[in-house]
C-alpha cells in the first residue's frame, strides 16, 4: 500500500510546503523507506531534466518591455499605510490577503505578472543556495505568500521568529531612511527554518533572508534577471538581501542592518 504521506512528500520536493511542514516531512522520510525512495527518484528525474532541457532566455525586446512596465509601476504612488501606526503596532496574523493588496498597491498587477513569468523562465544561477534564494524570493511575490507576521513594530516581529524559525535575525524599521518594515515570515532554506524580514522601498519588496552559518563561504554578490543578491555575515548568522530595487538602494539597507547588528553585539 502506498504511504499516506507520499503526496506531501511530492509537495515538499516541489517546494510547496511551509517550513514547519517541511521539517515534519523530513523527519517522516528518515523512518519511511518508501518516501526516501520517492525523494531519490524525484531527484533523479529532476537531474535528468536539467541535463536535457534548455532554459528559455528572455529576448532583449522582452527584457525592455518588462523593465518599462516595472518603471511605470515604480512611478505610481504607493498607498499610504500609516493608518496602521495610528492604531498602534499590528497584531501578528497569518498571511492575510487584504494587507498584501494595501501594502503593495503601487507594485501593480503587471509586476505580479512579471514575477509569475520569472518563475517559469528563471534559469538556474549555477549555485544551489542562490537558486533557492531566487525561487523563495519570486515565490514570495505571489499573493498571500509574502508575510506570516504583519507588523511595522520590531518588538512584534522579532519575538515571532523565536517560535517559528531556527534563528533570531536583526530586525528594525528604517522608514526614515526609506525602508519600511512590513513584517516577516518563515521560509525553508539550506535545510533549515530560516527567517525572512520583509521591507518595502517605494514600489519594491526587499526580502532579507537569514540562516545559521555552517562555516562555508558565502557566494559573491550577484545580479541576475533584474534581481540583486547581497550576502553578508553577522555573528553566527548568514544573510542575503534580495530585491529588484536599485543595487545602491539595496546596499543602503544592508549597511543599516550591518551597523545595527554590530551595535547589538557590542562591537
Amino acid at each position: 500500500m502506498r504511504c499516506a504521506e507520499s503526496l506531501r512528500v511530492q509537495a515538499y520536493f516541489d517546494g510547496e510546503v511551509d517550513a514547519v511542514s517541511a521539517v515534519e516531512i523530513e523527519r517522516h522520510a528518515e523512518h519511511c523507506g518508501e518516501c526516501r525512495t520517492l525523494l531519490k527518484d524525484l531527484e533523479q528525474v529532476r537531474a535528468a531534466l536539467r541535463r536535457s532541457a534548455a532554459y528559455a532566455h528572455a529576448s532583449p525586446a522582452l527584457r525592455t518591455s518588462i523593465s518599462r512596465a516595472l518603471d511605470q509601476d515604480g512611478a505610481a504612488p504607493v498607498q499610504d499605510m500609516r493608518e496602521r501606526d495610528i492604531r498602534g503596532p499590528a497584531a501578528p496574523t497569518r498571511r492575510i490577503r487584504p494587507f498584501w493588496l494595501g501594502a503593495l498597491a503601487g507594485v501593480g498587477a503587471s509586476a505580479v505578472a512579471v514575477a509569475c513569468a520569472f518563475l517559469l523562465v528563471l534559469p538556474r544561477l549555477g549555485n544551489p543556495l542562490i537558486d533557492e534564494l531566487a525561487s523563495a524570493h519570486v515565490r514570495s511575490l505571489m499573493p498571500a505568500h509574502l508575510i506570516d507576521v504583519v507588523s511595522t513594530d520590531r518588538h512584534t516581529v522579532k519575538p515571532w521568529f523565536a517560535g517559528h524559525t531556527d534563528v533570531s535575525p536583526v530586525v528594525a524599521d528604517f522608514e526614515p531612511q526609506g525602508f519600511r518594515l512590513m513584517g516577516g515570515r518563515a521560509d525553508y532554506l539550506d535545510r533549515q527554518r530560516s527567517a525572512v524580514v520583509v521591507y518595502q522601498h517605494g514600489a519594491h519588496v526587499i526580502n532579507v533572508f537569514s540562516w545559521a552559518g555552517d562555516g562555508r563561504g558565502l557566494p559573491a554578490d550577484v545580479s541576475r534577471n533584474g534581481y540583486h543578491f547581497v550576502f553578508w555575515k553577522s555573528g553566527n548568522l548568514d544573510y542575503c538581501a534580495v530585491s529588484d530595487t536599485a543595487r545602491d538602494e539595496l546596499l543602503s539597507l544592508v549597511r543599516l542592518l550591518q551597523d545595527l547588528g554590530a551595535r547589538d553585539r557590542g562591537e
